[in-house]
């Protein structure tokens, strides 16, 4: 049983990322803090100048809520934290900063291009310091 859970959602793949939460609810002591994380990859400034000027906040807005509503579903008390970077660094720098003792991740089936780039997923496997269980 784990204290302290790191579950990371891509918000393209809600469905996947409510398992994991309840995957996390399995392995988590009664008083374990779990941490929902959603990571927003930075948008180049040659392309974020053709947006609406409140796009991306409304779209952080709202991804917040809907995290925030998945972790209500649960009942339980969670965090729910939204971070600007790549994927696997900021999972892993949050997994450090919160002191995690694990990291509940999703693995989408990988194609050709991860066998040579290496998914999200694989990458924190590699770099992570706490447990990492990975989801398929």
């Amino acid at each position: 049983m784990y204290k302290k859970i790191l579950v990371p959602i891509d918000m393209a793949h809600v469905a996947e990322g409510k398992k994991n939460v309840g995957d996390a609810l399995e392995h988590a002591t009664e008083d374990a803090k779990i941490i929902l994380l959603y990571v927003v990859e930075e948008i180049p400034n040659w392309a974020a100048i053709s947006l609406p000027a409140d796009l991306i906040d409304r779209s952080l807005a709202e991804s917040h809520e809907e995290l925030k509503a998945i972790a209500n579903a649960t009942g339980r008390k969670m965090d729910v934290e939204i971070r600007t970077g790549h994927s696997y660094n900021t999972i892993l720098d949050v997994a450090e900063e919160k002191e995690v003792d694990l990291i509940i991740v999703a693995s989408h089936r990988p194609g050709l291009q991860d066998y040579f780039l290496g998914s999200t997923a694989a990458k924190v496997v590699r770099h992570a310091k706490c447990s990492v269980l990975v989801i398929r």
